[in-house]
């Protein structure tokens, strides 16, 4: 079988190559050119240069063919540019999700295909397996990787049946250690190479530096609600049917400047998250302020204190029909279904028991526990066991 491997510079990408070429396949590597602007990376660090001569030597010592392709225009069209455009609506976009959906598994896939390619593999810690139905139908399952500290099938979460078909990820059974230790066994110059934290497409770089170089600061206030307002104590209402009381659970607080006290100010609502605590600029508080939400019209961030902070915490989401996606189609709810699922709406938290309800209207999320800084914007996904069977937008 020929496999072509994303090949990224790092330990992931280069033991999921030599695995492969273990197992009898023929191997290609693509070094995929993400970014091109050097003005946004730390201290004049070039790392997708860096990350190439490492991708190339990895490829040089397995013996394997070795390509780079530039998708800097593509990623700046269909990444950066949707990632601004959500920042300044006020919305949390992953652009990690956006990438594998976009790029990686569309562009990416469509290329090594076109080479003759077979399969495309990454180095992501998930696995992938199928089944027949009754029909004799193929059906792709998108598993977490067998490391829960490294599991990424929150990142695989846009993908579709077709996408799946042709995705392999050698290293989603095994453990970070265990990758690792292979390949210091076969003297990978990838062996003890830190992983990135910066983003997919840029590097080491971190979001809110990035953001403010694109997007330009517009100073405002920072007003505090808190806990005892009357906003927070308001009689739940009757509701006529489950689909109004998940309306309103989901429902977000439409703060005012009126309903609390100005303490500060910021250099622009589009910097910062629902859930952020960190870069406020904020004193004279116990416990940290967090962010429970931001007017964009009137460039307005509400905070409150400490994590326990009534409006910090809801107890369902909605996702707008337009922006859900089902990984698993033959699972797909009709209208007034509803199942019980394990659910996360940012990487790494943990697995939370939940309840998914189809409407005609709209998707809702109900937890079981009430959740905190659900942001719009971020994607939800829900799993059953360690099946990851959807996802969709926060609206």
């Amino acid at each position: 079988m020929k496999i072509v491997v994303g090949l990224s510079g790092g330990v992931d990408s280069s033991v999921t190559a030599y695995l492969l070429q273990q197992q009898g396949h023929e191997v290609v590597a693509l070094f995929m050119r993400n970014w091109n602007d050097a003005s946004v990376t730390l201290e004049d660090e070039c790392p997708w240069i860096e990350d190439s001569n490492d991708a190339l030597m990895v490829a040089q010592k397995l013996g394997i063919p070795f390509q780079v392709i530039d998708m800097s225009e593509l990623y700046k069209e269909r990444i950066v540019d949707y990632m601004f455009a959500e920042y300044e609506k006020g919305r949390t976009p992953n652009p990690d999700v956006l990438c594998n959906r976009e790029v990686k598994f569309d562009v990416f896939m469509k290329t090594a295909m076109s080479l003759g390619a077979d399969k495309v593999a990454t180095g992501h810690y998930a696995r992938v397996n199928s089944t027949f139905d009754e029909n004799g139908k193929e059906i792709f399952h998108l598993l977490a990787g067998k490391d829960n500290n490294k599991d990424q099938s929150y990142f695989l979460c846009q993908l579709s049946q077709d996408q799946l078909s042709k995705a392999l990820f050698p290293i989603g059974e095994l453990t970070k250690p265990q990758v690792r230790e292979i390949a210091k066994e076969i003297g990978l110059v990838t062996a003890d190479k830190k992983d990135s934290q910066g983003l997919c497409f840029i590097g080491k770089v971190s979001l809110p530096q990035f953001l403010q170089q694109q997007l330009k600061p517009n100073e405002g206030e920072i007003v505090e609600i808190f806990s005892d307002s009357p906003l927070f104590t308001q009689e739940k209402p009757e509701f006529s049917s489950k689909e109004n009381e998940l309306e309103f659970l989901s429902q977000k607080i439409h703060y005012k400047k009126s309903d609390g006290k100005v303490i500060g100010k910021h250099q622009g609502a589009q910097f910062f998250t629902i859930g952020q605590s960190k870069g406020l600029g904020i004193g004279g508080h116990k416990e940290s302020c967090f962010i429970v939400s931001r007017d964009m019209e009137n460039n307005i961030i509400f905070v409150g204190e400490g994590h326990s902070f009534p409006g910090l915490h809801k107890k369902a989401l909605k996702v707008d029909n337009s922006e859900l996606h089902w990984v698993r189609e033959d699972l797909k709810l009709a209208n007034g279904e509803s199942m019980e699922v394990m659910a996360r709406f940012r990487y790494r938290q943990t697995l939370q028991k939940a309840t998914i309800y189809q409407f005609e209207n709209a998707f809702y999320m109900e937890f079981e526990e009430l959740q905190s800084a659900i942001a719009e914007g971020q994607f939800a996904s829900w799993y059953i066991d360690d099946e990851l069977l959807g996802s969709g937008v926060i609206a």
